[in-house]
This record gives C-alpha cells, sequence and structure tokens, in this order.
C-alpha cells in the first residue's frame, strides 16, 4: 500500500498543516491525519446518497 503526503493540507481535527497522508484501502481512498489519527474516506458521502434510495445511478458521460 502506497502512502502519500498531501503537501500544504491541514487536519480539520487538530489543524496540524502537512500531517495528512492518503492512500486506497479495499478501493477506497482514505484520508488520514499521522497526528492525531483522525480518518476520512473519500467514497463515503457517495456511497450514503445512493444508500439513502434518492439515487438510482450515476451518468458520467465521456
Amino acid at each position: 500500500m502506497r502512502k502519500r503526503f498531501i503537501a500544504g493540507a491541514t487536519c480539520p481535527k487538530c489543524s496540524d498543516q502537512d500531517s495528512i497522508m492518503l492512500f486506497i484501502e479495499s478501493g477506497v481512498e482514505v484520508m488520514e491525519c499521522v497526528s492525531c489519527g483522525y480518518r476520512k474516506h473519500q467514497g463515503s458521502e457517495a456511497a450514503e446518497q445512493q444508500a439513502s434510495g434518492d439515487v438510482i445511478g450515476v451518468f458520467k458521460p465521456e
């Protein structure tokens, strides 16, 4: 698993700068703060919308 630090990013929980790393876990992008341990899954908001029944699918034309 390759982890990358995001330059200039600030943690929303502890406000520490340059402590956010980004990596893929089980096919989902994860943002994690190395200072406080805060984690956010990038795909979670879209998954919650689809699970609510409001969205049937997302059409993305190429």
